[in-house]
């Protein structure tokens, strides 16, 4: 019930915040048509009563009274709709704003690879299209708790046994309240089939991927798959539908018996005298209001319960992304780096599992140097990454920018002071010049940046491709948007990491998946000197992550992680002269492409 009251109070102040007026209105118009609809009854019992009677004059005005009361019952609903449907777009939309916030308002991305916040994330995404639906039902309750209380009273006055009818509609009420915890359940539980039957879907219908599953033949395992997928997220929610119905039905039940009595009982007293048939035709529409009423109580709790449902969600991932308060900054990042970064003892491992990524990690990373991280895949080498970027802070150790720990630094300071161009970019359906201008919000729009940013990430010649240039719209979000390759996209995806002129720390993690080895080499011998440039600026540091080794060689500092361990640093002559894991890795490769 807590759960429900929260909820309630969280859509109707946030209805109120997004429109005091409409608000108040849909609220006047939903009560004022719910409580017409008693007074509809006790109009019908009047005018029935005058007519038996045989007094015309009083019958014709029960009878506009009866026509007044209908037309209210009937029109004040729809005009209350004009006003929160668009109320309920707003709730959703500030919802959905809601559900972005939470989900970007961390430090650290964690969240996001947590396992077991997946389903609340799936759910919460399919919820908030339930706003509008859950906005009528409270709408709908404030109306109806009025017009059960107005009921009440006239049943009262034709009998006071008849009062057990409102009280018969608690089983009702409490049966679609377990009803609904039911499918709550079964929602949560079938969150992660749905999620991966929608993937499924997705992979289906994307244009971006059709080439490729046509070649391979796929269609049909992916249709069996999804299909699978489906069947089994249909038929845990086909039982907990099937639960919830019987339990309903249990509970309508009782009130069915109670509605049968009480019709009877004032049937009793107009057959010894004690009522007239104005009062028979009052009771029989009241108690069929009852039982409307009963109905609609249990529709609006199951769709109070959903929405509540949702807040209760959006709330616990809240407080589970944001935790507990941290203590303010120590001390902000370097105007210029001056001894560079180190890494002390560092070990990670990510939450939910128990086996370390990353162990004992000692690094100096050197101010102004260009740093290249090599090793297998799931050696470690994008985790180190992410540490550096403040993504998550270390399991055990300290990472240290100029001796400073880096935990002690607000990390949106941080971050303004690094850049970053990672393999999984973001394809962004804005035009090409906010697609690279992103990478520096303040210069978003400015073209001579752009075009600056572009020339670094050797990306010039891409606006030259577009049919508007720089102005040109691009993915499938618009109806004139071009689309481009992935090499293309790859390189405006680079332009935007190259937008901050002067970063403390540029990390470049295999940023060129989409580009030929040479093309790779040219770029990376760009952003060399590039990084010159930056470190004879601030001292800023590059760091790359590349498998090909043709590319790494010319860094000054090449670290090689393998295992979750640092097991060699140097340059390239003096790896190779060595002989460990680096020269066995570069041979490898260096033999594939002879």
């Amino acid at each position: 019930m807590k759960v429900l009251l929260t909820g309630a109070w969280t859509m109707i102040a946030t209805a109120w915040r997004l429109n005091p007026r409409k608000t108040a209105l849909a609220v006047v118009l939903m009560t004022a048509g719910a409580v017409a609809a008693p007074l509809l009854a006790a109009a019908l019992g009047w005018m029935t009563r005058e007519v038996v009677a045989g007094t015309p004059g009083r019958a014709v005005l029960a009878g506009v009274a009866v026509a007044v009361s209908a037309v209210l019952v009937l029109a004040l609903a729809h005009f209350a709709h004009l006003a929160y449907y668009e109320l309920s777009e707003l709730a959703e939309l500030d919802f959905d704003e809601r559900v972005i916030e939470v989900s970007n308002g961390s430090a650290g991305i964690e969240h996001h690879e947590r396992a077991e916040d997946a389903d609340t994330w799936t759910v919460l995404r399919q919820e908030g299209r339930q706003f509008r639906t859950g906005l009528e039902a409270l709408l709908n309750g404030v109306g109806l708790v009025l017009a059960v209380v107005l009921t009440a009273v006239l049943l009262a006055v034709q009998n006071p046994l008849l009062l057990l009818l409102p009280v018969a509609a608690v089983p009702p009420l409490l049966a679609g309240r377990v009803a609904e915890r039911v499918l709550d359940r079964a929602r949560t539980a079938t969150a992660e089939p749905t999620r991966a039957a929608l993937n499924l879907f997705h992979l289906a219908t994307s244009a971006r991927l059709a080439g490729e599953l046509r070649v391979s033949g796929v269609r049909d395992e992916l249709r069996a798959r999804h299909d699978r997928l489906w069947s089994r997220a249909t038929r845990g929610l086909w039982r907990a539908h099937l639960t919830a119905t019987w339990v309903r039905a249990a509970g309508q039940v009782v009130f069915a018996l109670a509605y049968i009595g009480g019709v009877l009982l004032v049937v009793r007293d107009a057959i010894a005298g004690r009522r007239g048939v104005g009062d028979v035709v009052l009771v029989i529409v009241l108690a069929a209001q009852v039982n409307q009423q009963v109905a609609t109580a249990v529709a609006l709790l199951q769709d109070l319960q959903r929405m509540a449902g949702a807040y209760r969600r959006l709330t616990e991932v809240t407080a589970s992304v944001t935790g507990p308060a941290t203590a303010a900054p120590l001390h902000a990042p370097p105007a210029r780096l001056r001894d560079g970064i180190d890494l002390a003892g560092v070990a990670f491992t990510y939450p939910g599992t128990d086996v370390p990524v990353l162990r004992d990690v000692d690094l100096h990373l050197p101010a102004g140097a260009t740093v290249a991280i090599v090793g297998e895949n799931g050696a470690g080498k994008s985790t180190l990454v992410k540490l550096l970027c403040g993504f998550y802070r270390p399991s055990a150790g300290r990472i240290l920018v100029d001796g400073a720990d880096l935990r002690g630094m607000a990390v949106d300071e941080w971050r303004a002071r690094i850049a970053a161009g990672f393999q999984d970019f973001v394809r962004y359906e804005f035009t090409a010049r906010h697609v690279v201008g992103l990478g520096d919000l303040p210069r978003l729009s400015s073209e001579p940046a752009v075009r600056a940013a572009l020339a670094r990430a050797g990306a010039a010649g891409v606006p030259d491709d577009l049919p508007d240039g720089l102005s040109t719209p691009l993915g499938k979000s618009y109806a004139d948007g071009a689309e481009l390759s992935g090499g293309q996209w790859q390189k405006l995806a680079l332009g935007r990491a190259m937008m901050r002129e002067a970063p403390l720390l540029l990390v470049l993690d295999e940023p060129t998946s989409a580009l030929d080895p040479e093309a790779e080499h040219v770029l990376f011998q760009r952003y060399a000197d590039h990084a010159k440039r930056v470190a004879g600026r601030t001292g800023g540091i590059t760091v790359f992550v590349s498998h090909r080794f043709s590319t790494v060689r010319m860094a000054d500092l090449i670290i090689v992680v393998g295992g979750g361990r640092v097991v060699e640093t140097g340059d390239h002559a003096a790896l190779t002269a060595r002989g460990g894991l680096y020269a066995e890795l570069f041979a490898l490769q260096a033999k594939a492409y002879s």
